[in-house]
C-alpha cells in the first residue's frame, strides 16, 4: 500500500499518523509489559492489506525496545486545542517579536545625548537662572552674596540636594520622551522568566556601579544620589553628628541601595521567580496516590481496571506491528462505551483475550480500507483537510495550524458553496468520506455516499453497500420507502422527494395523495407498490381503483377502505394532485431504472430483488455509495433522489438513540435537494448525533427565499474561491459583522499668512513638488462585515476557501481564510 504520507517523520503540524502495519518478516523483541503465561496466544492474522515493504517496528525507544509505528502514534501529544485544529503533535507557534521601528530607537538614544549635554552644562553652571529657585527656596545667609558658593555646611547639603533633584527630573523626563520603560520591556519580554531576571540582575549591577563607583574600583564620579539622601538627612536632624553613627549610616546606604534595585526588581518580577523557586523546593503532597505514568500503548485504562491480562494481550499487538489504528480506535470505543455495563465489559474483555486485535470487528470483517488519500486521527476522530492561512484576520491560534473535521463539527452540518473545479470534491468531500468510512469500520459512525458515477470517492469495495442507480450490473437496490411501515410515514418524505420544490404545492396535500394509495396496495397485497405500479395507481381513473378496493380485506381493513374511497373521490377534480405526482413519479420509470426501486418482493423477470433500506444507516456503522445518473438525460431523476435520500435520512434518524454512532448523509452535488422541510430538518439532525454534508456549485440552485434559513441552520459554512458576487453577500450576512478599530488620515494644505512663511512653502514647494501640509488623524471604533461580499468573490485565492465552523457543544470559531491544498 502506497503510504501517501502516513509514515513521514513526526510533523508538529501535519500529518505522520500511521497506517496498518503488515506482519513483521522477522522475530521482534518482546513488548515491555509481556503477556503472562495464563493468557490465550494473540492472532496472527493481519489485517488484509496490499502488498507493501514490511515495516513494523520503528526506531528504538528510550528503554532500547523498538517502538512499533502504531505504538507512537499511539503516545504522541495530542494537546487540547481550538475548534477544528488538527490536534496530532500539535505545537502552538509562538508569535514572532514585533521589531521596533528606527524612529523608536533613535528617539530613545536622542533624549540620552540631551540628557548628557544637559548634565554637563548644570554641573559647568551654564544653565541661565541656576540658583534662582534655590535662593528663593534657602536661607540668604546660606550664601555668599550673589553666588552658588556656600557659607557654611548648610549650604553646601542644600547645592547636593539641589543638583541630585535636577538630575533625576532630567532623567525622569528624558526618559518619558524616548519611551526608555516600553523599549526595555519590549526587548526583555523576548527571553524566559529566568533570563529576564538575571538580564535585570545585571542592569542593577551597573546601576550600583554608577550609584558606588568606589565600591567597585572604579574611577568616575558617583550620581548626586547618595550624597544628596546623607546630606538631606543632616540637614533634617540640623547636625553632621547623625555621620557619626554607624546604624544610621549604614541603615541609609540600605536604603539607597534598595531604592535603586526597586525598579529592576520590578522589571524582572524577582519575586515571581522567588516563589517560583520556593515552589519547586516545597515537596507538593498529591491528594491521590501517583504511579509511573503508563503510555497509551499498553493500554492505561484497562490496567486501572484491573485487565492486565487484556492489557497485555493488546500491548503486545501494537509491539509487533498485528494492530492498525483502526483497531485502536474501535477497542478504545468499546471500551467506553461498556462502562456502565459490567456483562458487556466482561464480555469485551473475554473477546479481547481471544481474538486481540479482531476482537469486535466491523460485520464486513475488513479492519482497514485498501487505499487512503488524507491523513486521519482515528482516536480523536479527525481528518485533516488543510491549513489555516496565516494572515491578519487569523487569531493567533490558529496561524497555520492544521484544519481538520470531525463528527462533532459536522454533527451540526456543513455547507461548501464553490464552483466546479475549486476542490470541493477533493478537498473537502473525499476526505470527509473517507474518515466517516474509516470510523464506520471502528463502529464509531455510518456514512451515505451520495455522488455521481464518477466522482474520485474510492473504490467499491471500501463500502459495504454500492448502489449504481441506472446500472443493470448493480448488485444492489435502492428501497424507495427506506424499510417503513407506516404508510403515512413513506408517503411524507415521498411526496417530499417528489413535489419538495415545486412552488405552490404542499408537501402535506401530497402525501395524504399517496398515503391513501400505498396504504391500501400494502393492506391488498402486503407491500409496497413499485414505481410503475405507483404511477398508475395516481394516473388510474376511479373504476381502477374500485379494483384495488375490492381486493382489500373484509375485515381488518376499515380504515384503508376509508382512504381509497376519499381517493377515489378526488379523482379528476380540479385540485387533484396525482397527476402531478405521476408525472413527476416519471422521472424515474424510466427504462434505466425498469429493475431498480424495488420493495423486497419479485420482479417482472422473477428475480429476487436486494433493496436497501436507508434505515440500517441509523441502526448499524455501515458504509454505503450511492452512484446517481451523471448523464444530461436523466438529470431530473437525479436531483429527485437527492431530495428523497436527504428526507429518508432525516426520518430514519429522528427516532434513533443519540447515544449510538455518528451517521453522515454525503451530497456531493446537492442541487435540488433542499426544500422547505429538508432545511427545516437539519437542525434536528444535531440532538441525533447525525449530520449532512452538503455542497453546492451556487447558492442559485437554491430557492431565494431558503438562503437565509440554510446558512441559518447549518453550524458549519465554506465558501470556496470562485463564488460569485451574490453568493459571497449571503455567506456576508449570515457572517454578520464585527467592531474594528480604523485609523483616517487626512492632509490639509497649509496657507501661510506672513511673507517670509509663504517665501518658504513656495520654496519647499519648488524642492519636493508638493504642497506644505499638515496631517489630520482620526482613530474611531466602527462596525464592519467580518467578509465582504466583494472579498469572498474577488480576494479568496485559489485552492482557499473562507470556512466558519460550530461544535454540537456550541463553541465556534470566525470565518477564517484555509488553505485546502496544504
Amino acid at each position: 500500500m502506497e503510504t501517501d504520507g502516513t509514515y513521514e517523520p513526526s510533523d508538529t503540524r501535519g500529518a505522520g499518523v500511521p497506517r496498518p502495519a503488515t506482519p513483521p518478516e522477522a522475530p521482534v523483541p518482546p513488548p515491555v509489559h509481556p503477556p503472562v503465561p495464563s493468557a490465550p496466544p494473540a492472532p496472527s492474522a493481519a489485517p488484509p492489506v496490499p502488498s507493501a515493504p514490511p515495516k513494523p517496528v520503528g526506531a528504538p525507544g528510550a528503554s532500547g525496545v523498538p517502538v512499533s509505528r502504531v505504538a507512537a502514534w499511539l503516545d504522541a501529544p495530542r494537546p487540547e486545542a481550538g475548534v477544528g485544529i488538527w490536534r496530532y503533535r500539535h505545537e502552538e507557534v509562538e508569535e514572532a517579536p514585533e521589531r521596533l521601528a528606527p524612529v523608536t530607537v533613535a528617539g530613545m538614544l536622542i533624549p540620552l545625548v540631551v540628557l548628557l549635554l544637559a548634565w554637563s552644562a548644570w554641573n559647568s553652571n551654564s544653565f541661565p537662572y541656576q540658583g534662582e529657585l534655590l535662593w528663593a527656596l534657602t536661607p540668604r545667609d546660606w550664601w555668599y552674596p550673589g553666588s552658588l558658593s556656600p557659607v557654611d555646611w548648610h549650604g553646601e547639603a542644600a547645592r547636593a540636594i539641589y543638583d541630585g533633584v535636577i538630575f533625576f527630573v532630567l532623567v525622569g523626563m528624558m526618559a518619558f520622551l524616548g519611551s526608555w520603560s516600553t523599549v526595555v520591556r519590549h526587548y526583555l519580554n523576548r527571553f524566559r522568566p529566568r533570563m529576564r531576571g538575571a538580564i535585570t540582575v545585571v542592569m542593577a549591577i551597573g546601576a550600583l556601579a554608577l550609584v558606588w563607583p568606589d565600591t567597585f574600583g572604579l574611577g568616575w564620579d558617583p550620581v548626586p544620589l547618595v550624597k544628596a539622601v546623607l546630606l538631606l538627612a543632616a540637614l533634617l536632624t540640623g547636625s553632621l553628628d547623625l555621620f557619626t553613627s554607624p546604624f544610621a549610616v549604614y541603615t541609609l546606604y540600605t536604603l539607597i541601595t534598595l531604592l535603586v534595585l526597586w525598579p529592576f526588581a520590578r522589571l524582572g518580577d524577582w519575586w515571581g521567580l522567588l516563589r517560583a523557586h520556593r515552589a519547586r523546593k516545597t515537596p507538593v503532597v498529591p491528594s491521590t496516590p501517583t504511579g509511573p505514568v503508563v503510555p497509551p500503548s499498553q493500554w492505561p485504562a484497562l490496567r486501572a481496571a484491573g485487565e492486565q491480562r487484556a492489557a497485555d494481550v493488546l500491548a503486545a499487538e501494537v509491539a509487533e506491528g498485528r494492530m492498525n489504528d483502526v483497531d485502536c480506535a474501535r477497542v478504545n470505543r468499546a471500551w467506553r462505551d461498556s462502562e456502565r455495563d459490567q456483562v458487556r465489559r466482561a464480555a469485551l474483555v473475554g473477546k479481547l483475550l481471544r481474538d486481540g486485535a479482531a476482537a469486535g470487528a466491523h460485520p464486513s470483517g475488513e479492519r482497514d480500507l485498501p487505499g487512503r488519500a488524507a491523513t486521519h486521527d482515528l482516536l480523536l476522530g479527525q481528518v485533516r483537510v488543510g491549513r489555516y492561512a496565516d494572515g491578519e484576520r487569523t487569531p493567533h491560534p490558529y496561524r497555520r495550524a492544521g484544519l481538520a473535521l470531525d463528527p462533532g463539527l459536522l454533527g451540526t452540518s456543513l455547507l461548501a458553496v464553490g464552483p466546479s473545479g475549486s476542490g470541493k470534491t477533493r478537498a473537502l468531500v473525499a476526505p470527509v468520506v473517507e474518515s466517516l468510512t474509516l470510523q464506520a469500520l471502528a463502529g464509531a459512525g455510518s456514512v451515505v455516499a451520495v455522488a455521481g458515477a464518477g466522482a474520485p470517492l474510492g473504490p467499491d469495495t471500501a463500502y459495504d453497500v454500492v448502489i449504481r442507480l441506472g446500472d443493470p450490473a448493480s448488485a444492489h437496490d435502492l428501497d424507495l420507502y427506506a424499510g417503513a411501515t407506516d404508510p403515512d410515514e413513506a408517503a411524507a418524505f415521498l411526496a417530499e422527494g417528489l413535489v419538495g420544490d415545486m412552488p405552490g404545492v404542499e408537501t402535506r396535500r401530497a402525501a395524504t395523495v399517496l398515503a391513501q394509495l400505498v396504504g391500501p396496495y400494502r393492506a391488498a397485497y402486503g407491500r409496497f407498490p413499485t414505481v410503475p405500479v405507483l404511477r398508475e395507481l395516481l394516473e388510474a381513473r376511479p373504476e381502477t381503483l374500485r379494483t384495488l378496493h375490492d381486493l382489500l380485506p373484509e375485515d381488518g381493513a376499515p380504515t384503508m377502505r376509508r382512504e381509497l374511497d376519499s381517493r377515489i373521490r378526488q379523482v379528476g377534480t380540479a385540485t387533484d394532485l396525482g397527476p402531478v405526482l405521476a408525472d413527476r413519479l416519471a422521472a424515474l420509470d424510466r427504462p434505466a431504472f425498469a429493475e431498480f426501486f424495488g420493495t423486497g418482493g419479485v420482479t417482472d423477470k422473477g428475480d429476487s430483488s436486494r433493496p436497501f433500506s436507508l434505515r440500517a444507516v441509523a441502526q448499524h456503522p455501515v458504509r454505503v455509495r450511492i452512484c446517481l445518473p451523471d448523464d444530461g438525460a436523466h438529470e431530473e431523476a437525479a436531483r429527485l433522489l437527492n431530495r428523497l435520500l436527504l428526507a429518508q435520512f432525516q426520518t430514519v434518524v429522528r427516532d434513533r438513540s443519540p447515544r449510538g454512532h455518528f451517521a453522515c448523509l454525503v451530497l456531493d452535488d446537492a442541487a435540488g435537494a433542499l426544500t422547505p422541510g429538508t432545511v427545516r430538518g437539519l437542525q434536528r439532525l444535531r440532538p441525533q448525533n447525525a449530520g449532512a454534508v452538503l455542497a453546492l456549485r451556487t447558492l442559485a440552485e437554491v430557492p431565494a427565499e431558503l438562503h437565509g434559513p440554510l446558512l441559518a441552520g447549518v453550524g458549519c459554512r465554506m465558501a470556496l474561491a470562485g463564488i460569485p458576487n451574490w453568493d459571497g453577500r449571503a455567506f456576508a450576512e449570515a457572517w454578520g459583522t464585527e467592531r474594528v478599530e480604523t485609523t483616517e488620515v487626512a492632509h490639509h494644505t497649509v496657507f501661510a499668512d506672513q511673507p517670509m512663511t509663504r517665501a518658504l512653502h513656495a520654496l519647499r514647494k519648488l524642492m519636493t513638488g508638493k504642497a506644505v501640509t499638515t496631517e489630520a488623524v482620526t482613530v474611531r471604533e466602527v462596525e464592519r462585515e467580518r467578509w465582504s461580499a466583494s472579498e469572498l468573490a474577488h480576494e479568496v485565492p485559489p485552492g482557499h476557501a473562507v470556512l466558519s465552523l460550530t461544535h454540537v457543544r456550541g463553541e465556534h470559531t470566525p470565518p477564517l481564510l484555509v488553505d485546502l491544498r496544504s
